[in-house]
């Protein structure tokens, strides 16, 4: 079943994206809220209903950006040190170096690159940014975290994204959030969180593909085993693909969903068959 999920998505980005709404009803979306809401801005905030008692109270908007509050947010809540559990994944990178596929700076480079532009990266920056124009939405909230659900190419992949977002969800309570579904993926939880506290979308967009990056960079410093500096070199050196992913999914809908990183896929199914582990995924 999991193969045949993961061709299912790959597969969707083989054509030009058109109107899939059989697509949609089997992840329980309604495909007319998902057209309604797809290329809709964010409210203002004086629109904005929030549904939290401790909810920030509008603000004008020209001060809609991303303020000095909304930076420490973002350096807290997308820290390595953020109690999402993400040091325990490695995304199927650590099926990868054992395969040998990722033996050094350069094919890791090179693998991270493919996710953020081809694969789960990409995805997860679509389903970040329209969990962020459905903060105060509790139904189209509900109906996209379940439809992030239904995506997950793997076995493996879904524990990891309901996983950290659970996690994180149990982590933010500190700074209020909106009334989210629980489990939740991980990008839906972040992109409704930074969308109920007006931080800037394209800022969140932007540090979510960028923590994304570094998780799996830090996981391939500890596996192949790759030196501090070789791996800041390649974080560098990826921030090109980082802009360019977060960028280019400013306008996507819901039907541009999908991907063509099938090696990548493969290594989340094949990772729980390993002989040893280091990490969950």
């Amino acid at each position: 079943m999991p193969a045949a999920i993961s061709t299912t998505i790959t597969m969707m980005m083989m054509r030009e994206p058109v109107a899939s709404p059989s697509f949609l009803a089997m992840a329980g979306l309604d495909p007319a809220m998902a057209k309604a809401s797809a290329l809709a801005p964010p409210m203002s905030p004086s629109m904005q209903q929030p549904m939290h008692p401790s909810a920030p109270s509008p603000i004008p908007e020209h001060t809609y950006q991303a303020q000095p509050q909304g930076l420490l947010n973002l350096l807290a809540w997308l820290s390595p040190g953020f109690p999402t559990g993400a040091f325990a994944y490695s995304h199927g990178l650590e099926w990868a170096v054992e395969a040998g596929d990722i033996s050094d700076a350069n094919t890791l480079q090179a693998w991270v690159a493919d996710i953020l532009t081809y694969g789960s990266g990409r995805n997860d920056a679509i389903l970040l940014r329209h969990a962020y124009r459905a903060a105060c939405n509790s139904a189209a909230l509900d109906q996209l975290a379940a439809f992030a659900a239904a995506i997950a190419p793997s076995r493996e992949r879904l524990t990891e994204t309901l996983d950290q977002g659970t996690a994180f969800l149990r982590a933010v309570q500190a700074w209020g959030c909106p009334e989210m579904p629980d489990p939740i993926a991980y990008p839906v939880a972040v992109g409704a969180l930074a969308g109920w506290h007006r931080i800037e979308e394209h800022a969140i967009a932007a540090a979510y593909v960028q923590a994304f990056a570094s998780n799996l960079i830090s996981a391939a410093v500890r596996l192949i085993p790759l030196g501090q500096t070789a791996g800041l070199q390649v974080l560098a050196a990826i921030q090109p693909s980082v802009l360019r992913t977060a960028h280019e999914t400013a306008a996507a809908t819901l039907d541009d969903i999908g991907g063509c990183a099938f090696r990548a896929d493969l290594a989340s199914m094949l990772h729980e068959n390993q002989y040893t582990r280091l990490f969950r995924t």
